[in-house]
């Protein structure tokens, strides 16, 4: 798997960075794959090297096998509303 380059240094991260980021990571997760489990990503944002705010995120998607469409939207809704 690719790893992604981190946002750019001397400035904090935002939120669109983090929904790059997310995008990025779906898009190269799902090659070839029809769905997987919340673990499966949770592995995959570690093996990546993902920041700790994206990785945040894909932690906190409920257990279950997901789509790439399902889980885009699952982590980009606000948090703790997911």
């Amino acid at each position: 798997m690719p790893r992604l380059p981190p946002p750019s240094r001397g400035r904090r991260p935002t939120v669109t960075d983090d929904l790059r980021l997310l995008t990025e990571f779906l898009d190269d997760s799902y090659v070839g794959q029809e769905r997987l489990t919340a673990a499966d990503l949770q592995r995959s944002a570690v093996a990546a090297d993902l920041p700790a705010t994206v990785r945040t995120r894909i932690d906190a998607l409920p257990e279950g096998e997901y789509a790439q469409d399902e889980a885009a939207e699952a982590l980009r809704a606000p948090e703790g509303t997911a």
